[in-house]
């Protein structure tokens, strides 16, 4: 009969080595969380071609207006040569302002902060409260092929801790021969880098952080035409 059992010596820690696994986890997880904003909040524009940068700037409509205002002298500091704005319907229940998408409200809001320069181009995405970030690359990679432009390396102008899951998703749309930077709006009051003093970045960085572990766990969108 074959034996079904077997003896072996396991190894356990002693309680004093149970505290200073526990110390070192507990450790680990305040240097992660002292680090959380920094990583979701990333800052990284792309190289370009020549190693000069992006020359188109991709501008998240939703953004507020003192981060449009961010995104407009981010895009008078750059070379860039065209600003493409993004961005689905409005809910005029929550915007009464008139706009009908959040890619026409940046662009008008980017136009009248004097960016005259470059051309803004407004490119609406349409309505789903599902993948909005996904949806608006997708329009940006289609307006490329239907206006011939040539993106070899774009900047995504976000909000702070949406940095990190933007140029993700827009990396996963417009592929891998764009050079997709992303440059992250500063957030307006208070210390974002100490998240946790504030019920409202807690919650944005917690939030964010289950939103990028989800896209990257399980966001596995068809490949794009």
């Amino acid at each position: 009969m074959p034996r079904l059992f077997r003896r072996r010596e396991v190894w356990w820690p002693t309680w004093q080595g149970a505290l200073l696994l526990l110390a070192l986890l507990a450790l680990l997880l305040v240097a992660a969380g002292r680090g959380a904003y920094a990583f979701l909040a990333l800052q990284a524009p792309a190289h370009g071609a020549d190693g000069r940068g992006a020359r188109t700037l991709v501008v998240e409509g939703w953004l507020d207006t003192a981060e449009l205002a961010q995104a407009a002298e981010a895009l008078r500091r750059g070379r860039y040569e065209r600003v493409l704005t993004t961005g689905g319907p409005i809910d005029s229940a929550f915007d009464p302002s008139g706009w009908k998408t959040y890619a026409e409200r940046a662009a008008s809001v980017l136009r009248a902060s004097g960016i005259e320069h470059v051309p803004v181009i407004a490119l609406p995405a349409p309505p789903g409260l599902r993948d909005r970030t996904y949806r608006s690359a997708l329009e940006v990679r289609a307006w490329a092929a239907r206006s011939g432009a040539a993106l070899d390396a774009v900047d995504v102008y976000t909000a702070g801790v949406h940095a990190r899951r933007s140029r993700w998703l827009f990396r996963e749309a417009l592929g891998e021969r764009v050079d997709v930077g992303v440059l992250a709006a500063l957030p307006d009051g208070g210390d974002a880098q100490r998240w946790w003093t504030s019920s409202e970045f807690t919650k944005l960085t917690l939030g964010e952080g289950l939103s990028l572990a989800w896209t990257w766990c399980c966001f596995w969108p068809d490949p794009p035409p």
